[in-house]
């Protein structure tokens, strides 16, 4: 499974030509963000269906401020475009499961 590598410049072309992306911000200095990646990139390869990105927040500062990233790691998911569930902190796998369901079961407004 591609983890998509999202960027100020890219990040709008991704989120809103896909149906599903989930969005992991994070930093490198993170030691909770570098312990929940391999938690993603496990769960990424069991939904092929879903695109998977990760925005580094002390890099694309611009979209982070968007989406005004307060803590990290902050997963966001977004639906047909528009932002539709958001999770801040570190998570487990089967929290991961239950956020990925809410996203694609949600409404987008």
């Amino acid at each position: 499974m591609t983890i998509y590598r999202l960027t100020d410049e890219n990040f709008d072309e991704v989120v809103k030509n896909n149906a599903v992306v989930i969005v992991d911000f994070w930093a490198d200095w993170c030691s909770t963000c570098l312990s929940f990646a391999p938690i993603y990139v496990q769960i990424a390869d069991l939904h092929p269906e879903v695109i998977f990105a990760k925005v580094n927040s002390q890099v694309n500062q611009i979209v982070s401020a968007q989406f005004r990233i307060q803590s990290i790691p902050t997963i966001i998911g977004f639906k047909k475009g528009r932002e539709v569930h958001r999770k801040p902190g570190a998570i487990s796998g089967q929290m991961l499961e239950e956020v990925i369901e809410k996203i694609k079961n949600s409404v987008p407004d």
